[in-house]
């Protein structure tokens, strides 16, 4: 609760009566608690203020760097662009593009997201 300024009217408040951000912040803070080797993490930010959107980058960073794996499936370029070392683009169900990250615009990705080929990247 204290690390990502979770709000809680106390600390029988069922996590249903939270909203929605708060409901994020204490799944993410419970699920990286235990150590985890993997994560799979979808749509961490949305809905959150731009504080608590810091605090989940900054957490996702640190589990990166500490060597855990973290499947981020998220509709925010951006967000991807941050977090990710690989990025795999899907288009209709299929993987349209995948490659290390910078090594396109977020332009071109994009184009990837609309189903332009990736000139010979593609998986």
């Amino acid at each position: 609760m204290e690390r990502f300024e979770t709000k809680l009217a106390g600390m029988d408040q069922p996590i249903g009566q939270l909203s929605g951000g708060n409901q994020q912040k204490i799944i993410l803070g419970r699920e990286t608690s235990h150590d985890p080797a993997f994560m799979l993490v979808a749509q961490p930010v949305r809905g959150l203020d731009i504080g608590a959107i810091e605090k989940v980058h900054r957490t996702l960073l640190e589990l990166k760097e500490q060597g855990k794996a973290i499947l981020l499936i998220s509709a925010e370029l951006s967000d991807i662009m941050n977090l990710s070392d690989r990025i795999a683009v899907l288009y209709e169900g299929r993987v349209s593009a995948l490659f290390e990250n910078g090594e396109y615009t977020k332009e071109e990705i994009g184009l990837f997201m609309t189903g332009k080929s990736a000139g010979g990247k593609n998986s």
